[in-house]
């Protein structure tokens, strides 16, 4: 499977926007785009950013779906037709389907400081999904699904330090979080709502359909 292995502040940069994918340190000082002298597009013509054709416009705002849920061109392709197969608004469904992936799940309980660090977590097999071992981390959740633990003593400290830091944090209304075992339930699905990223997800429609 084909991953990015170059620097994630690069996307935020090329965006124009935190995508926080570093989780905290993107709120800190350290963040790219909080520095003025990096707070333009990466490569050397990066501070002649101009103004957006409605191709370019569709584009970018389809790339910060891509980059924010960490995901390949082809795997997004798939999640789009998935979604436009399925009834109701194509945009609403694709981003149901991208917030209910393993990933996206585990760093929203806070299991993870961000889904990279989440999609290691899963992938060094820390990740139970009903009782059994999980280490792919694009499955979608349903709902009635519980999410544990490896029953050892590094997984607990690994999820229990994250969950320490950030002791004020709330999972999202369609998870159900007991930070003392931890366990999590899906009680619902994802709304558009729940998501968040500022995006105009028919302009993604739009591109994509082409």
């Amino acid at each position: 499977m084909g991953r990015y292995l170059g620097s994630s502040c690069k996307h935020c940069r090329r965006e124009g926007m935190k995508l926080m994918l570093k989780g905290t340190r993107c709120e800190t000082a350290k963040c790219a785009v909080e520095k003025r002298e990096r707070n333009m597009a990466p490569g050397m013509h990066g501070w002649r950013r101009g103004r957006n054709s409605d191709y370019g416009v569709r584009l970018r705002e389809k790339q910060k779906v891509k980059r924010f849920y960490g995901l390949m061109e082809k795997q997004f392709i798939s999640y789009f037709h998935k979604a436009e197969r399925g009834k109701g608004n194509t945009g609403e469904a694709l981003l149901e389907l991208l917030e209910r992936r393993l990933d996206n799940v585990i760093y929203k309980l806070n299991f993870a400081p961000s889904r990279k660090a989440a999609r290691q977590l899963i992938t060094h097999g820390h990740i139970y999904v009903n009782g059994r071992r999980v280490n792919v981390p694009d499955i979608l959740i349903k709902i009635g699904d519980k999410i544990g633990l490896k029953d050892s003593d590094r997984s607990r400290k690994i999820v229990k330090d994250q969950l320490a830091s950030n002791p004020n944090y709330n999972a999202q209304g369609w998870l159900q979080l007991d930070a003392d075992k931890p366990v999590a339930t899906v009680v619902g699905l994802p709304t558009r709502d729940d998501v968040q990223l500022p995006i105009e997800e028919n302009l993604v429609v739009e591109f994509c359909s082409k």
